[in-house]
């Protein structure tokens, strides 16, 4: 992976970079330090997104770094691609972030003010889909479309969550139940509901936490999407926190300052995210800590099913 990194380097102008492996998680991401700066090279999954979806994802954050975002931005090859194939990898280059992590989803290491955090991680929300939402796309864009058919249809975009193997029939038979039930809510108000570019995945460990910056990073699951949606994937894991009512309250009033928000239908996406999980861990139940992690998605679909059945009174 290191001599194809290094190969790859070369066609984005990187020559003479030192190149180290920095992260391999869905991606394998690799530091390319030079005397002009740094950049994140990274060899994508294999087989997830396809060249087009992938351009489509770059072009996207370009725009989004030029419109003041604080996000990676994208580096063109030698011939003004975002992306190339290096030895059958798909591999594109990004401008190095800085920023400390925040720990796993439902963390906040090193932020003393959660509550303010919130709000600011709100306000971005909202400035990242009014760019969104200001951008003419190219022709040929694609991305994924979080919309009622890739959550709740018979093929959701991470899964068919009611057929997760570890659920017993009564599990079975109760994510089957609010499946429909949710559907059949979402029918009625996907109309109204603010639609658009969303990241589909803030969660603690997609963002770096920076002197009061907050970046942005991994596009890898935004696509099409609700808008509420995209608040709800950051809370559902401070759902149990003592505090989660002052942050969801935070989250939502820096969005508000810029944006709609349907206070009255977020409960319905905290739980539409949490059906996702199941469904994305099932694909992957043969990988190092998986077990652990399918337990927790589990027990939180099921947990958040049956919230929202007893709030909709059945």
């Amino acid at each position: 992976m290191l001599e194809i990194a290094q190969n790859a380097a070369l066609q984005w102008g990187l020559e003479g970079a030192e190149v180290e492996l920095a992260a391999r998680r869905e991606n394998v991401v690799f530091r390319a330090s030079t005397p002009g700066g740094d950049y994140a090279l990274r060899l994508h999954r294999p087989g997830y997104r396809s060249d087009a979806e992938l351009t489509s994802e770059l072009e996207w954050m370009a725009v989004l770094a030029e419109g003041g975002l604080d996000v990676p931005a994208p580096l063109a090859t030698r011939d003004g691609r975002f992306m190339a194939r290096v030895a059958g990898h798909q591999v594109d280059v990004l401008r190095w972030v800085p920023g400390a992590a925040l720990g796993r989803a439902g963390e906040l290491q090193g932020v003393a003010d959660r509550p303010g955090f919130c709000h600011a991680l709100g306000a971005a929300m909202a400035r990242m889909h009014d760019v969104s939402d200001a951008w003419a796309q190219p022709e040929g864009f694609t991305r994924p479309s979080w919309d009622r058919a890739g959550l709740l249809g018979e093929d959701p975009l991470w899964g068919r969550f009611w057929e997760h193997p570890h659920l017993d029939a009564s599990e079975r038979a109760l994510l089957s139940r609010v499946r429909a039930a949710a559907d059949d809510v979402l029918s009625r108000v996907e109309g109204e509901a603010d639609y658009g570019l969303i990241h589909a995945d803030l969660i603690s460990e997609n963002m770096l936490w920076d002197e009061g910056r907050i970046y942005l990073i991994d596009f890898d699951d935004g696509g099409f999407g609700f808008r509420d949606f995209e608040l709800a994937t950051f809370l559902l894991r401070f759902e149990d926190a003592p505090d989660y009512a002052e942050l969801r309250a935070a989250l939502c009033e820096g969005y508000a300052a810029r944006r709609r928000v349907r206070e009255a239908d977020l409960d319905l996406f905290l739980l539409l995210r949490a059906l996702t999980y199941p469904g994305w861990i099932a694909d992957r139940l043969g990988e190092p800590g998986a077990a652990e992690r399918s337990e927790r998605a589990v027990a939180t679909a099921l947990r958040s099913a049956w919230r929202w059945l007893d709030r909709m009174g059945g």
